[in-house]
């Protein structure tokens, strides 16, 4: 269970704090101690010390009603209630006191040098310490005070790390990788034939794919010193402190080569330098330092850096130039094959029941990361624990897909009888569009149970192989699929439901895409009129047309989506006595597989 930590106070409160002890010291205490060296007489001794000219200074204090003195010495101060005396000032004016409005109430030199300087200077170095400790603790613990000193973790090798058999999905990134491990063990072999091991090694591609699971095997393999370090921890609250951290990095680097260095999301410190003039800021210049250090005057002899980053495009040129990062590995999705490995790897770890077919749960993942997948999995095991067994099942795995995929099944959603209707016949219109036409992937299942995501059903489809190239009438035929549960409620009720909001919008998203990316509009032909950025998250799309090529497209797109909605109500009227027959057997079950929707619709009629 995570520790609840109390929300931190800003410093200007310590600040406070501390200026509000200090009135209070000197307004109570200083008082009070000096109070404490006053010694009270009577009334009669003052008279005494009057006549024997034994007086230093003398305060009358009226309001008071009390008489403070000192001896002729100033070396003793005393005080004694006043009495009505009429010669009182004559008195005082014949023993040769010396009247003030304010006695320096110092009787002890050593304790007023220790309370006027002593006091506030260890005051002020506890308040310094306390601020201290304070600044670090926001800064980054206590590494923050040791400035331009590199924390970097140093691995070694070990016996229980992560080595190239624990990763899986990654065959052409794991063989690049392997290379630098071998030149590492046995240089000589290179040297002798001339070549030269890249000097850095870029890792690219999506969240999740492994990268820095990669450049852990990477440490788990070899037997030279592994730095790691992530590229935030470079930007420092000081100015020149990531360029200094930099060179310390590299300075550790060259004592213990050969080594290799790894940076985990360089991008935080690697992006692009533009011609702002305030540019000139403090990631540039830790950038600026470490492309000295990879390809200055001074050679980087042993020292391997290895990168990873989900945003290339956003790179330095001068940083992903060859002589510095000469080699780039991709580090993409995995195929169906990729997946399955990936699967067996991670099932190692949890208790199986015999017979599970990873092929079947590799293409139901199809476009999940080595991560989802390794997510997957422990669901399945969660879900076992859950229902009471000590082994994970097939379903168990089936069902851990839909739950990182659509969520968990919504146990307190009551649809009406009205709404699962309305939700059968929807998702059936998916599955029987998809099933009468060609080059669709096959139906794998449908369901009307409610989810976390906030599905009321869906339709489960899944593709056979692996599928590179996608034609433009598999395209078509996908979004007359999605908009094929419109389709079947605008047959069916005669009206529209706000069921197909997530239709609708990759509908639209798919037929933009095939007009503007892919070359599939024959009014513009061969033209690209949207740009992509950051691919490897998310893929953001951005028109580089005029505004009336926009209005063209936008007319464009509203067509073929028309065009493939009249085709999905063509098809659903030609099959109504089968969508009927589904819908009713799918309200009746809730779930059905892609045999039973199969069976059902090749049955005669």
């Amino acid at each position: 269970m995570q520790e609840v930590q109390k929300p931190k106070k800003p410093l200007i409160f310590y600040y406070g704090v501390v200026i509000l002890v200090l009135l209070l010291f000197n307004f109570f205490a200083m008082p009070w101690i000096a109070q404490r060296q006053v010694r009270e007489v009577d009334y009669g001794t003052f008279i005494d010390m009057a006549e024997e000219q034994q007086l230093g200074q003398v305060e009358v204090q009226q309001q008071e009603q009390q008489i403070i003195f000192t001896n002729k010495d100033n070396t003793a101060i005393f005080k004694t209630g006043m009495m009505p005396d009429p010669d009182l000032t004559q008195r005082l004016d014949d023993s040769g006191a010396v009247f003030s409005g304010e006695i320096v109430e110092q009787a002890n030199p050593f304790i007023s040098i220790l309370l006027s300087w002593v006091l506030p200077v260890v005051i002020f170095i506890a308040i310094g310490q306390y601020m201290s400790k304070k600044l670090m603790q926001r800064a980054g613990g206590p590494n923050a005070m040791m400035f331009g000193k590199s924390n970097a973790k140093v691995y070694v090798k070990s016996s229980e790390g992560i080595k190239f058999s624990d990763v899986a999905g990654e065959d052409e990134a794991k063989e690049s990788l392997s290379e630098i491990v071998d030149y590492l063990h046995n240089p000589g072999k290179y040297r002798e034939i001339g070549a030269a091991m890249p000097k850095g090694i870029l890792l690219v591609g999506p969240p999740g794919t492994g990268k820095t699971m990669l450049a852990k095997a990477v440490a788990g393999e070899s037997n030279v010193p592994f730095f790691s370090m992530s590229g935030s921890e470079f930007v420092e609250m000081f100015v020149g402190m990531g360029a200094s951290k930099v060179r310390d990095l590299f300075k550790q680097a060259k004592e213990k080569a050969p080594c290799i260095v790894f940076i985990d999301e360089i991008d935080a410190i690697g992006q692009k330098r533009d011609g702002r003039l305030s540019s000139n800021d403090e990631r540039e210049q830790t950038l600026n330092q470490l492309l000295t250090e990879m390809d200055g005057f001074e050679e980087n002899t042993g020292v391997v850096i290895l990168a990873a980053t989900n945003r290339p495009e956003s790179l330095d040129p001068a940083l992903t130039r060859p002589g510095r990062f000469d080699r780039r590995v991709p580090v993409e999705l995995p195929d169906l094959k990729g997946r399955e490995a990936i699967l067996r790897v991670h099932a190692k770890k949890i208790r199986l029941e015999p017979g599970v077919d990873f092929s079947k749960i590799a293409r139901m993942a199809s476009g999940a990361s080595g991560a989802e997948l390794a997510n997957i999995v422990n669901e399945a095991a969660l879900r076992a624990v859950r229902d009471g067994r000590s082994q994970v099942t097939q379903a168990d795995l089936e069902e851990s897909i839909e739950v990182v995929i659509a969520g968990y099944q919504k146990k307190n959603a009551i649809l009406t009888d009205e709404e699962r209707k309305v939700v059968a016949y929807h998702e059936v219109g998916h599955a029987l569009v998809a099933a009468k036409q060609s080059n669709s992937a096959p139906v794998q299942k449908i369901t009307i149970v409610p989810r976390t995501s906030g599905a009321l059903g869906y339709t489960m489809q899944v593709e056979e192989g692996n599928h590179y190239l996608v034609s433009q009438q598999e395209l078509e035929n996908k979004i007359a699929t999605l908009t094929g549960g419109r389709a079947a409620e605008e047959l069916v009720f005669h009206s529209a439901s706000t069921g197909a909001s997530n239709d609708i919008e990759q509908a639209t998203k798919l037929a933009r895409a095939m007009i503007t990316r892919y070359g599939m509009s024959p009014d513009f032909d061969m033209v690209a009129l949207e740009i992509v950025s950051n691919q490897y998250l998310g893929g953001d799309a951005n028109l580089a047309c005029s505004a009336e090529t926009q209005t063209e497209i936008d007319r464009q797109v509203v067509g073929l989506v028309r065009k493939q909605h009249q085709k999905a109500i063509r098809i659903l009227e030609e099959n109504r006595q089968k969508l009927d027959e589904i819908a009713a057997y799918l309200y009746e079950k809730e779930t059905i597989t892609g045999e039973e929707f199969m069976r059902i619709l090749n049955q005669p009629a």
